[in-house]
């Protein structure tokens, strides 16, 4: 959920894969690759090498993408769970006063816990969401595809990435939001959290967190696979590099604000605890 720059960058990465070796046209693009004007493409794949390969390049993507856009994440936390009112100025601030105080590598401070979280829960909701694409029959051969199967799709993807890897949410928004003393390896989160706040903290802020992942997953999904057929409809031919960056960028431009209440409420509550209790409104 606040992976809306996951959701972005990743679908470029994986078309690279598209262009060199047509065939695997299915699995190019993120969350629930086409099958429309590809359909043909999804057979030349079996079901296991469908599942490992979107594996390999949902982490590989999901990895890339988060690592490059890691200080505007850590900056958005820190926004979220505070008083102050953003604006670009704020963030610019935030960050030069993070660089000048602890160095220019703690713009990167939690990107560990990052990585530990967003390689198995990219590569885990790519693959899911081609499983419950299957399951549903979302693209059945002959049949018009039901957008409203594909936003369902979409969603229990999201669920099921989200349900596997929060705990790992957890610990990279404690890392993000306090100083390197107070927890220096995202093993070091767990064990203090373990000890002082108990195992039930570790899915602490989990319902809104899956509440928002519904409609941003859905969202998301429905979004871009409506340019994308509406593009194939319009051109007959299957959407760039460059286009498939642009699809993804606005679906999950939709997608994060379906979802951003929600994701401030969960970012309070899973920090609540260092910084105190949850405001009243």
């Amino acid at each position: 959920m606040n992976n809306v720059a996951l959701t972005v960058l990743p679908e470029t990465m994986l078309l690279t894969t598209e262009n060199s070796s047509k065939e695997e046209q299915h699995v190019a693009g993120i969350k629930g690759e086409e099958q429309n004007p590809d359909q043909d493409s999804n057979k030349k794949l079996s079901n296991t090498n469908l599942v490992l390969t979107s594996l390999v390049a949902g982490a590989m993507a999901g990895a890339l993408a988060k690592t490059v856009i890691a200080p505007l994440d850590r900056t958005k936390i820190n926004f979220q769970i505070s008083n102050r009112n953003f604006s670009s100025r704020e963030a610019i601030r935030f960050l030069v006063n993070s660089h000048r105080r602890d160095g220019f590598i703690s713009l990167w401070r939690g990107n560990s816990a990052t990585m530990a979280r967003i390689v198995p829960y990219a590569a885990i909701q790519f693959s899911a969401h081609e499983q419950w694409k299957r399951i549903l029959e979302v693209d059945k051969p002959g049949e018009k595809p039901s957008p409203w199967l594909r936003m369902i799709a979409g969603s229990l993807a999201g669920v099921t990435s989200q349900s596997l890897t929060y705990p790992l949410d957890l610990a990279r928004a404690r890392m993000a939001v306090t100083d390197r003393l107070r927890y220096k390896s995202i093993v070091t989160v767990f064990v203090k959290i373990w000890k002082d706040e108990g195992p039930k903290t570790l899915y602490k802020g989990y319902t809104p967190t899956i509440l928002g992942v519904i409609p941003y997953a859905g969202i998301s999904f429905f979004t871009y696979e409506t340019l994308k057929k509406r593009h194939a409809d319009l051109t007959n031919e299957k959407p760039n590099a460059i286009e498939r960056l642009i699809f993804r960028a606005v679906a999950g431009l939709f997608g994060q604000s379906s979802s951003y209440p929600l994701d401030i409420r969960r970012r309070m509550q899973t920090t609540s605890v260092i910084f105190g209790a949850l405001p009243r409104h």
